[in-house]
Formats: structure tokens, sequence, C-alpha cells
């Protein structure tokens, strides 16, 4: 049984919307997930998102997933990346402070994969997953931090270019992990069981 508490955290524009979900036996790490672009409709409740933090706790990892700022019940404005960096930083400092033996693990869904890399170059996670990240706004200098990287990408993403995600993933050091899901589009429509598997064998085959 999952126990979900909604708490609200002390951001830079305000408070933020937040849900901490712990697994019974929960011991070991807990994640913090980025939400999808809020500009688009994304928040803390989508499909990928709560599927992402789903698989993480049959792992036994407990999850915090966050609404940035403007969104829902989080206060503040859209700032294109650099603001929603320092919501994801003050949650993972909630989240450090909840849990201080634990490890932490960095996630996040297109735009959200974005933000979660940049966040993991700020706080060194014990591993970044990112599903579809959106490396259109990367600069061209940006690179993972030295931490165990995933990658998961639909191969008929009309979102984010699967090639682009690709070749970022090669030029990594180490090498990001990357799983290909064939015929699979932006939003993982009908195939949800599937992120669901890869992100369970990355966590417990690393």
């Amino acid at each position: 049984m999952i126990r979900a508490e909604p708490v609200l955290i002390d951001g830079p524009s305000g408070p933020i919307e937040a849900i901490i979900e712990d697994p019974e036996l929960s011991v070991r790490a807990y994640a913090v997930i980025c939400h999808p672009h809020p500009v688009y409709g994304g928040t803390m409740d989508n499909k990928v998102v709560t599927t992402v933090a789903r698989a993480l706790h049959e792992c036994s990892i407990s999850t915090v997933r966050f609404n940035f700022r403007g969104v829902g019940g989080s206060r503040g404005v859209f700032d294109h990346g650099i603001g929603e960096t320092e919501d994801a930083a003050a949650v993972a400092a909630f989240a450090a402070a909840r849990w201080p033996s634990r490890a932490m693990l960095i996630a996040g869904f297109s735009f959200g994969g974005y933000v979660a890399l940049r966040l993991a170059n700020l706080h060194l996670p014990e591993k970044l997953i990112a599903i579809a990240p959106a490396v259109q706004l990367f600069h061209s200098g940006t690179v993972a931090p030295g931490c165990p990287t995933l990658i998961i990408q639909g191969d008929a993403d009309d979102v984010v270019d699967p090639t682009a995600v690709v070749e970022w993933a090669s030029r990594q050091s180490p090498a990001a992990r990357v799983v290909v899901l064939s015929g699979v589009g932006h939003f993982f429509h009908g195939r949800l069981r599937d992120l669901r598997d890869a992100v369970i064998d990355a966590v417990r085959n690393p």
C-alpha cells in the first residue's frame, strides 16, 4: 500500500504543491520527479509522471511529485526552465531533509527531463532518469552530471526528435543508458506498461 501525503513546500516564488508517496518497504532512496511543460498542460498528475512514480514504488523508492510555479496550487509564473529549476531544487532540499539517510534519484519527462538534468547538475543524484527529454532546450554545452543516466525514448516521438536525443546521449561521459521503444510516441499512449518495465529494469539492474 502506498501512503500519499499532500504537502506545501516553501519555494522561491511561494508555496509549491507536492505529493509525497511512501511505499511500505521504502528503505533506501527517494526520487524527485519533474512534470512536462506547464504551458501545455503539464502537471504532477501527468500519466507518464505517475507511471514513473509507480514503477519506483515497486522498487521500494519513495517519490515526491510536485507542480512547477503557476501550476495547480503552486505560486508564481512560468520562467522558461530557470525558475522551475529553482522550484525543483527547493523540493530536493525538502526531500533531503525529510530522508537524510537515503540516496536521491531525479527523474523528469519532456520539459521535466530538461529541468531534471539542470537539477542533477546542481545536486548530484545516485541516478538520473530522463523520459523523452526536451533536448531542443539544451544549449550546445549541456552535459549530464557524472552519475548513471537512463534515457527512455520512443522512436515515433513527434515532439522531441528521437535522433537528437540518442545523439546527445552518446556524447555523455559516462555513457548514458538509452532504451528506445519502437513505435512509441511522445506521450506513451498505450505503452505505459513498457515505460514502467524499463524504469524498473534500470533501477533493479544498474
